[in-house]
C-alpha cells in the first residue's frame, strides 16, 4: 500500500477511535444535510458492475472491472442478497459507497442508467469512483466536526468541506476534474493534526 494510503487510513483509524458518542457516520452526515446513506433503490447498482474484485475470502469469484455480476438480475437486484455471507460475498456486505451510487445516478446522471444505454456504463463508473471519495472524506469530517476543535481547526474543517461540495449539484465534468488526489491529501493532514484530541480522551479514561 503506498504511503498516502496509509496515512489515509491512520487518520480514518483516528477518528473512529474517537466516534463512540456521535453515532453513525451517516447519522452525523445527516445532521449537515449531506447524505451520506446508501439508497440502494436509488442506484443503478453500479457496485455492482464498476469495480474489479478477485477471489478470496471476501469474494467466491473474480470479476473484472465494467463486468457485471453474475449474481445481478434483469431487475438490478441481487440474486443472493440474503446468502451472501454464507456463499462467500463477504466484501459486497461490507461495503460503502457513502450514499455516492443514487448520487451519480439520479444527479450526476439524471435517472439514466448504463443497463438501458450501455455506452454509460464506463462514465458512470468513472463518476462513482471519485464522488465515492468525496463522500468518504466528507464522512471522516463530519466525525472530526463533533471533536472539541479550536477556532482555526474548525475553520479549516470547513474550508475542507466547501472544496467537497459544489455550489449547486455535480456534473460528470465537475468530478472529472475534481483534484480528488490532492483534496484527500489534504484531509489526512488534518485529520493527524487531531492526534492530541485522541490522545487527550485515552489519558482521561486511564
Amino acid at each position: 500500500m503506498a504511503a498516502g494510503c496509509n496515512k489515509m487510513q491512520s487518520a480514518a483509524v483516528l477518528l473512529e477511535y474517537d466516534d463512540e458518542r456521535t453515532g453513525t457516520i451517516e447519522a452525523i452526515a445527516m445532521d449537515n444535510n449531506i447524505d451520506l446513506t446508501p439508497v440502494c433503490s436509488d442506484c443503478a447498482a453500479l457496485c455492482c458492475v464498476v469495480f474489479a474484485f478477485d477471489k478470496s475470502e471476501s469474494f467466491a469469484i473474480d470479476k473484472a472491472a465494467g463486468e457485471v455480476c453474475p449474481n445481478l438480475d434483469c431487475q438490478m437486484e441481487c440474486r443472493v442478497f440474503q446468502d451472501r455471507e454464507s456463499l462467500g460475498f463477504r466484501g459486497c456486505i461490507t461495503y460503502n459507497c457513502y450514499g455516492a451510487g443514487q448520487r451519480v445516478t439520479q444527479e450526476v446522471f439524471r435517472g439514466k442508467s448504463w443497463r438501458t444505454e450501455p455506452s454509460l456504463k464506463r462514465r458512470m463508473g468513472e463518476a462513482l469512483s471519485v464522488l465515492r471519495r468525496i463522500h468518504e472524506q466528507l464522512s471522516l469530517l463530519s466525525m472530526a466536526s463533533q471533536m472539541a476543535l479550536d477556532s482555526r481547526e474548525r475553520v479549516s474543517l470547513e474550508k475542507l468541506e466547501h472544496r467537497l461540495r459544489p455550489v449547486s449539484h455535480w456534473t460528470e465534468e465537475e468530478l472529472s476534474n475534481f483534484p480528488i488526489d490532492l483534496v484527500t491529501r489534504d484531509v489526512a493532514k488534518f485529520l493527524l493534526g487531531l492526534r492530541r484530541l485522541v490522545e487527550s480522551r485515552t489519558n482521561l479514561r486511564n
